[in-house]
């Protein structure tokens, strides 16, 4: 499987940008899709997840909860994660990341920058 992550870039306080992240190979064979961040000096930490089952359950960090969506739109192979709400806290590197039954897979990363 190879990701593809796009969508970064430096947005004010308060402002919006969506993050997308194709998924290519084997991707059948993928459970969930998930993003990372990870802001310099911190661990990669867990923003929001969607498993590939009917109802594309997801799970959010409490840190993103009502500002974070996750989506997909398994026709085109691609994840989503609109950012509603930016804070400076949200600059990061934001990684995509897909999980099959034998294997974790990460995408290259883009960089999300917020001014204050």
């Amino acid at each position: 499987v190879q990701l593809q992550a796009s969508g970064g870039g430096l947005v004010q306080d308060g402002g919006s940008l969506r993050l997308s992240c194709v998924a290519s190979g084997d991707t059948i064979r993928i459970i969930y899709m998930a993003w990372y961040r990870q802001a310099p000096g911190n661990q990669r930490e867990l923003v929001a997840r969607i498993q590939d089952d009917a109802d594309g359950t997801t799970y959010y960090a409490d840190f993103v909860k009502g500002r974070f969506t996750i989506s997909r739109d398994n026709a085109k192979n691609t994840m989503y994660l609109q950012m509603n709400g930016l804070k400076p806290e949200d600059t990061a590197v934001y990684y995509c990341n897909a999980r099959t039954r034998n294997y974790n897979y990460w995408g290259q990363g883009t960089q999300v920058t917020v001014s204050s």
